[in-house]
């Protein structure tokens, strides 16, 4: 009998190699913060596990300006808060000339009850085409508190 222990892929989140656009070569990124240790790299690069952490509270954005015009047909986005109760919002919009006007995807709210509710898995299906600016607007907590927004990941294709 062969035996192989193996570790499930929680429902909704694909493998690596599904697929996804390679970010670092495809893609610039700008943030409008980040905390030193937890880098926007770390929530775009596969195989990373970290995820970025903005460096102050308040709302935060995370741009995608793509080098080619680019084809997209699935967005997923984790977040994950195993400390704070807050409710989050999110924009995830798009721009087919490098920024100067954009397209809104979704928004979205998100309830965190830490230690029941503290991870958020979105896929989105979408038919975007000559897509030349991806970006995310996290408001982390509405009611305005001190929390800071953070990612666990970001992967398109």
């Amino acid at each position: 009998m062969r035996k192989q222990v193996f570790t499930p892929t929680p429902q909704g989140i694909r493998s690596p190699d599904e697929g996804w656009l390679d970010l670092d070569r495809a893609a610039s990124v700008e943030v409008t913060s980040e905390e030193k240790n937890y880098g926007i790299d770390s929530a775009l690069v596969s195989g990373e596990t970290q995820g970025w952490r903005a460096a102050s509270p308040g709302t935060q954005t995370i741009r995608l300006l793509f080098d080619q015009p680019q084809r997209l047909r699935r967005i997923s986005l984790v977040f994950e808060e195993s400390e704070r109760e807050r409710t989050q919002e999110f924009v995830l919009r798009w721009s087919p000339d490098g920024g100067h006007s954009f397209r809104e995807i979704v928004r979205q709210q998100w309830n965190f009850s830490p230690p029941n509710t503290v991870c958020e898995i979105e896929e989105y299906q979408v038919e975007l085409s000559n897509v030349t600016a991806l970006e995310l607007v996290i408001v982390p907590d509405i009611s305005r508190g001190t929390t800071r927004a953070s990612l666990k990941s970001l992967r398109v294709s």
